[in-house]
């Protein structure tokens, strides 16, 4: 009686659960919809996504690549109304464009336990070129409340059946139901992607006989598969991170061949040795590369008659980056490049100024080759085939004797042999029209550091401070980029971020241009606030010291439950931090103790040791990471080790003088 009892209670807690949920199973809405109003899942999501539902398919009256979308979102609170406007690009080009119809947006709201809807005007959607190629469609559903549910619904259009149409399955909110639904004919080979941790709830496939009519009483049948995820935790973009996209749950398609109702096949996705000769050939591309050009009419007698190979192309790349301006723009390579109008105008493109580079050293007898790569915000380049449009970026490669150099001259100030941090992002293909294109990795080899030397006095309640400061690699870069720039600016932002520091002298060790070192000294002034405080009967001034006076990370960047996508710093780094405080004639009753933190495998280490003497104390503080990308299986790791570092740079040293 007693089982039948707890079963009992167990099957109506069920239905009590089941009867609460919201309904995911279809685009309606129900009052349970409206009524509930949190996540269990997830207590902090704003929003969430109950149910999606797309279908795309080839229409048989236009040969046309059709999407038809379905969403309905439950507004959590306050801080989810951003997810009440939404957004579409629409692609074109100089024949076609891509077109979105059948737009219907309703609000629903639950008022004295009635449902109420309110529906979008036409007249509120609007549309924006945000560039050449692209039309933003723009609405904002009305009449948002907390607790409010919204759906809307549109069709697409699109002539690009090369690129069928892209399924996103994980975004910034969780999601409770996605389903697409493909109808791809015959006659159409697709190379499909999946992209993502997560698996497919539910992935099934069937034949549709005769769906697509061609000429002559001919006809396709169609591959039609159901693709279904369900609950979906909200992706989270984290510090560290190249673009999402290479990371977020969703499906890909690239055209592979079309199989013409004639019997003649067209092959779309080329092997790589097809693309070498289609960019070899090509009018803009091909022809800029291989162009020939006079150094003479350029570069000095002087850089051009330089007898070692390296002064003579670190030359050419200085006079590049002195002479040509970037303006800033780096997508489209294939298209708006021009080395012509960056010679006439002085200003351009990376990729002309780097095609620029490339033809002079060339003519230079530099041995140089184009790299193209996709920078860190745009994704990594598929490897499995050649995907030009995966690529936005173009640097050039130099051998000299026998080490080979990546280069960018689009930057001003970047040293000989060093890439922008944008560009780190594994790897790219190495252009060779001879011997055809290869992948090559891009990546930093050399350890970046910021190295202080501090060095404090106790003087009339007060520390006078001097710290010198190196750093090498991309944060020499960084902070010689924004000393150049404005000086006074780069010591008033030094200020602010140390609001307790009296700057009283700022000097810089001069440094050659392509040298990836920055040294600069501080003297400095720091108030103390001593306080009495009695020890065995005696009253002791006693000041408090915090001695690390540059944090290495101000807060934790890690703060995820979990994160399934890896950590990319781009490049390994190490800090160190020595101080020697001349305690003079206070004694030190208490310091931070020597501790040692370590990632799993030596990759990266925490180290602080304490060295106390009669009227002084050395602190070395170290802290590296070994490796420039950590799998997701080190991040509870690298999120204690974050944790132990802010701990210990938060201790005080604790001195006393008998008064």
């Amino acid at each position: 009686m007693k089982n039948l009892l707890t079963n009992l209670l167990l099957f109506l807690s069920t239905l009590s659960l089941f009867a609460q949920a919201y309904n995911s199973k279809e685009f309606a809405i129900s009052p349970n919809d409206l009524n509930i109003n949190h996540y269990t899942k997830d207590s902090t999501a704003n929003a969430l996504v109950i149910y999606e539902y797309g279908k795309s398919y080839i229409d048989d009256n236009d040969f046309l690549l059709k999407t038809e979308y379905q969403k309905k979102v439950k507004i959590l609170n306050r801080n989810g109304f951003e997810h009440a406007t939404v957004e579409i690009q629409l692609y074109k080009n100089k024949t076609n464009k891509e077109r979105i119809t059948d737009i219907v947006a309703t609000t629903f709201n639950s008022k004295n336990g009635a449902i109420t809807s309110t529906r979008l005007n036409p007249s509120d959607i609007y549309y924006e070129d945000i560039t050449p190629k692209h039309t933003l469609v723009k609405f904002t559903l009305p009449n948002i409340q907390e607790g409010s549910v919204i759906t809307y619904s549109y069709k697409l259009s699109s002539p690009y059946i090369y690129k069928y149409h892209e399924w996103i399955f994980q975004e910034d909110i969780p999601k409770l139901y996605s389903e697409y639904v493909t109808s791809i004919p015959g006659i159409y080979n697709y190379n499909i992607k999946l992209v993502g941790p997560y698996k497919f709830f539910d992935s099934n496939s069937k034949i549709k006989g005769n769906c697509l009519e061609g000429p002559g009483g001919s006809s396709a049948d169609c591959g039609v598969t159901n693709y279904v995820m369900k609950d979906l935790p909200a992706f989270i973009e984290e510090d560290y991170m190249t673009s999402k996209r290479n990371y977020i749950s969703r499906i890909d398609f690239e055209l592979k061949t079309i199989n013409h109702f004639d019997g003649s096949v067209e092959q779309i996705t080329k092997t790589w040795k097809d693309v070498d000769h289609e960019l070899k050939t090509d009018k803009e591309f091909g022809w800029q590369i291989r162009k020939s050009i006079k150094a003479e009419d350029f570069l000095s007698t002087e850089i051009i008659k330089n007898d070692n190979p390296l002064n003579k192309a670190q030359s050419i790349y200085n006079f590049v980056q002195d002479q040509y301006k970037w303006n800033g723009d780096y997508n489209d390579i294939f298209v708006e490049t021009s080395v012509k109008d960056l010679i006439n105008n002085k200003s351009g493109n990376a990729s002309s100024i780097n095609i620029l580079l490339h033809n002079l050293l060339r003519d230079c007898n530099i041995e140089v080759k184009p790299v193209l790569l996709s920078t860190r915000n745009k994704g990594f380049a598929t490897k499995v085939f050649p995907i030009l449009s995966d690529f936005n970026y173009l640097i050039i490669q130099a051998k000299i004797g026998d080490d080979t150099y990546l280069l960018d001259a689009a930057e001003p100030d970047l040293p000989f042999g060093s890439l922008p941090f944008r560009c780190l992002n594994g790897y790219g293909r190495l252009i060779d029209f001879k011997h055809g294109s290869e992948w090559i990795d891009i990546e930093e080899r050399k350890v970046s550091q910021i190295a202080y030397r501090v060095e404090m006095d106790i003087v009339n309640d007060s520390l006078q401070i001097l710290s010198g400061i190196t750093k090498t690699g991309y944060y020499a870069i960084d902070s010689k980029t924004d000393y150049q720039k404005d000086p006074e600016l780069y010591k008033k932002e030094f200020s602010d971020e140390h609001p307790t520091l009296n700057v009283l002298e700022h000097t810089i060790k001069d440094s050659e241009r392509n040298t990836l070192s920055f040294d600069e000294v501080f003297k400095l002034k720091q108030g103390l606030d001593p306080m009495n405080t009695t020890v065995n009967g005696v009253t002791k001034e006693t000041l408090y010291i915090n001695p690390i006076l540059f944090p290495f990370i101000e807060k934790n960047p890690f703060t995820l439950q979990e994160r399934l996508y890896p950590i990319d710093f781009g490049y390994k780094r190490t800090f160190s931090y020595i101080l020697k405080l001349n305690t003079g004639k206070y004694t030190v009753a208490e310091a931070p103790k020597n501790a040692v933190f370590a990632l799993p495998n030596k990759t990266g280490i925490l180290k602080l040791n304490v060295n106390q003497q009669d009227d002084f104390i050395i602190i070395n503080l170290k802290f590296s990471l070994d490796k420039p990308l950590y799998n997701h299986e080190y991040y509870e790791s690298l999120k204690t080790l974050s944790s132990e570092l802010i701990n210990i740079q938060k201790n005080s040293i604790i001195v006393l003088n008998s008064i």
